[in-house]
């Protein structure tokens, strides 16, 4: 059985690692072709390594690759119609990706379409979800609230729970929080540290005035980001920046504050109380802002339906916001609590790690393959 994946971050090439890993298991003897990074291409060297040029973030950071991209397309398209595979994945990424379902289903493959994971449409434009249900032949989402809103247009859904709750639940360690001790975590790339950091810099000064006695560590994604985090904050070591230890601290930490993304919802998972911060450039912040249909940015807040994590977004996410954020929970014990156990009951809904099996069996079941 031959398989085509697409995954175009970082973030996809682990996910498409363990989806291969467990189609592994469920399909024995299935080939791996496509796109993805380097997680992918070493279990399968058929996938070729694109994510440090496709990982980009933002509609004017889009634009100004556009021919890379568009070559990008045209190249992938044909290597799908050549290799004729029983089924083309797409790996979250859905600028690019729901662009190539549909082409690949306008040329008349007989080719099953996938979606694993279901892209958040439901934030953007609802209207797009009856096109995908004539497109794709399966949809694989993460969040329960998903499901409904695709099967109502015909397209046949699973719920597979969220990939992250196996990997979290495995960092888990048994330590009590630390009452001095508050986090920052600006992001994962580049750009988003360079606009996030220096409002936790701004923070980190107001802060030193009315608590002492506080220590501040700033998770670094990578040791490139750790000397740029470093470079930025100068001589005066306002902060200890730390790699590889993310999961830790957010088990350590009294309170924080958190970039928008991935990590707020591992944060969330965890129960650390924060304030999610979010900044961008003009031009992205004010498209975004035009196009969101949901009421809020972090996925807990979406999740629970309301604003149960402070969300400071643009103009608000700066260093007297962040520091006053932080304040309060370190003066009121009672309302970490409160945040913290409400972060833990609305992450129990999020499935019980075993995502990537369900997801194999789902795929083997609309490809025909016996269970």
């Amino acid at each position: 059985m031959r398989l085509y994946l697409i995954a175009g971050e970082h973030s996809g090439d682990t996910l498409g690692t363990g989806l291969m890993q467990a189609l592994e298991a469920k399909v024995p003897g299935a080939e791996f072709i496509g796109l993805g990074g380097p997680e992918m291409n070493a279990r399968a060297p058929g996938i070729r390594d694109w994510v440090e040029e496709a990982a980009v973030v933002g509609l004017w950071e889009v634009l100004k690759k556009y021919g890379y991209f568009k070559k990008e397309f045209d190249r992938t398209l044909g290597e799908i119609k050549a290799a004729r595979p029983e089924a083309v994945i797409f790996v979250d990424y859905p600028g690019f990706n729901l662009r190539m379902a549909k082409a690949v289903r306008k040329a008349g493959l007989p080719t099953k379409l996938v979606f694993f994971i279901s892209p958040q449409v439901w934030a953007w434009n609802q209207g797009r979800i009856p096109r995908m249900a004539k497109m794709l032949d399966l949809m694989l989402c993460i969040f329960p609230f998903e499901k409904p809103l695709y099967e109502a247009h015909g397209l046949r859904t699973e719920f597979i729970g969220h990939p992250m709750v196996k990997r979290l639940s495995e960092a888990r360690i048994d330590s009590p929080r630390e009452d001095n001790l508050i986090a920052f975590l600006p992001g994962s790339r580049v750009r988003e540290v360079e606009k996030l950091f220096p409002a936790c810099l701004d923070a980190v000064h107001i802060l030193r005035e009315s608590l002492p006695d506080a220590r501040f560590v700033v998770s670094a994604a990578s040791d490139k980001l750790a000397r740029n985090m470093r470079r930025m904050q100068g001589d005066e070591g306002l902060c200890t920046i730390e790699t590889g230890s993310v999961y830790h601290l957010m088990q350590r930490a009294t309170c924080g504050a958190v970039a928008s993304g991935t990590a707020s919802l591992e944060a969330a998972y965890f129960g650390l109380p924060y304030c999610l911060i979010y900044k961008a450039s003009l031009f992205t912040y004010l498209a975004a802002r035009a196009l969101m249909k949901v009421e809020h940015l972090g996925m807990a807040n979406i999740l629970a339906g309301e604003e149960v994590v402070k969300e400071l977004l643009q103009f608000d996410c700066t260093g007297e916001r962040i520091a006053a954020e932080i304040l309060s929970f370190c003066q009121a014990p009672s309302l970490r609590e409160t945040l913290t156990q409400r972060l833990l009951d609305m992450t129990n809904s999020l499935g019980a790690g075993d995502s990537h099996a369900l997801a194999a069996k789902a795929i083997a079941d609309v490809l025909g393959h016996p269970s």
